[in-house]
C-alpha cells in the first residue's frame, strides 16, 4: 500500500468503531440540515436525534474493543476525543439550531455549550494519567462527560415527534436587547457548565 496511507493501516478495530462514531455525527449534522431546507419533513430532524444514540452505542463499543483486544493507544484516545467533539457537541448544537434555537442569544448558548466540550475533553486528555489508579483505569471523570449531551437530544427528539417546533418550540421566544432568546437553550448552557465543572464523576 503507497506510504501516503500508512497511517489507515495502523488503524486497529477499535479505532474504526471510533470513526464510525465520527460519521452518525456527522450524519446527524447533515440530516438536520436537510430539515432545513424542508421543515415540512420532520422525519429528517428525527433521523438527526436517533443517530446520536447510535453514536453512543460505537463511542462505548470502542472502549471495550480496544480493552478486549489489549489495543489501547494514545491515537485512540485522540480519535475518541475528535469523534466526541463531533457527535456529542457539534451535532447536538446543530441540531438545537434546526428545531428552532435560531436567535442571536441562542447561537451564542449554542457555541458556549461546543467550547464547553471542547475544552472538557482537551482537560480529561491532559489529566487522565493523574486520575488513573494503579491499574491505569481512570476512576473518575472531572466534569459531566461530554456524551451525556445526548438528554438534550432526546428532548428536542420528543419536541420534534410533537411537532414543537421553529416558532412552537416549548418555552416560548422572548426578546432581550437586541437579540431572540428561546429559554429552551438554557438546557445547553446548563448542560455546558456541568461539562467544565469539577464534579467528580465515578467513571464505569
Amino acid at each position: 500500500m503507497p506510504r501516503r496511507f500508512s497511517m489507515i493501516r495502523s488503524f486497529q478495530l477499535a479505532d474504526w468503531i471510533t470513526v464510525a462514531n465520527a460519521f452518525c455525527g456527522m450524519g446527524a449534522m447533515f440530516a438536520a440540515m436537510e430539515y432545513l431546507q424542508m421543515p415540512s419533513a420532520r422525519g429528517h430532524l428525527l433521523l438527526a436525534c436517533l443517530l446520536i444514540p447510535i453514536a453512543l452505542v460505537f463511542d462505548i463499543l470502542d472502549g471495550n474493543v480496544a480493552r478486549w483486544r489489549h489495543q489501547s493507544s494514545l491515537l485512540g484516545r485522540e480519535l475518541d476525543s475528535l469523534a466526541d467533539v463531533i457527535s456529542f457537541g457539534v451535532a447536538p448544537a446543530v441540531i438545537g439550531y434546526a428545531a428552532g434555537m435560531q436567535g442571536g442569544w441562542d447561537c451564542a448558548v449554542l457555541m458556549i455549550f461546543v467550547g464547553c466540550g471542547v475544552s472538557r475533553l482537551a482537560r480529561y486528555n491532559v489529566t487522565a494519567d493523574n486520575l488513573s489508579g494503579d491499574d491505569g483505569k481512570v476512576r473518575y471523570y472531572e466534569g459531566t462527560p461530554i456524551p451525556t449531551s445526548i438528554v438534550l437530544v432526546a428532548v428536542l427528539a420528543v419536541a420534534a415527534w410533537q411537532g414543537r417546533l421553529g416558532d412552537e418550540i416549548w418555552g416560548g421566544r422572548w426578546m432581550l436587547g437586541p437579540w431572540i432568546l428561546h429559554p429552551l437553550v438554557l438546557l445547553f448552557a446548563i448542560s455546558g457548565s456541568l461539562m467544565i465543572s469539577t464534579l467528580r464523576i465515578p467513571k464505569p
